[in-house]
């Protein structure tokens, strides 16, 4: 898959995550399709391995884990930022 599939790819797998997770996420274009691409080199290698088949190829398990792995990240990234409560 070329560079700009990456691209547009991750973009969608991103948009989707954001779409899945409830409340509000703070980001652009360029942190939607960051998210997107990482979360689809985590899920996509994890389903692969466990599903079997070739990295290259665009299949269900790919895209599936694609998505799963761009929602966990989407919400470790959204716990990470969240501001935290001063203790009294």
């Amino acid at each position: 898959m070329g560079i700009i599939a990456w691209i547009v790819f991750g973009f969608i797998i991103g948009l989707l995550a954001r779409a899945l997770v409830p409340g509000r996420q703070h980001m652009g274009f360029v942190m939607t399709t960051l998210l997107g691409v990482a979360g689809s080199l985590v899920g996509g290698l994890v389903a692969t391995a466990l599903g079997g088949g070739s990295v290259q190829e665009l299949h269900g398990a790919g895209f599936l884990g694609s998505l799963i792995g761009a929602i966990l990240l989407l919400v470790i990234a959204g716990a990470a930022m969240r501001p935290r409560r001063a203790a009294l």
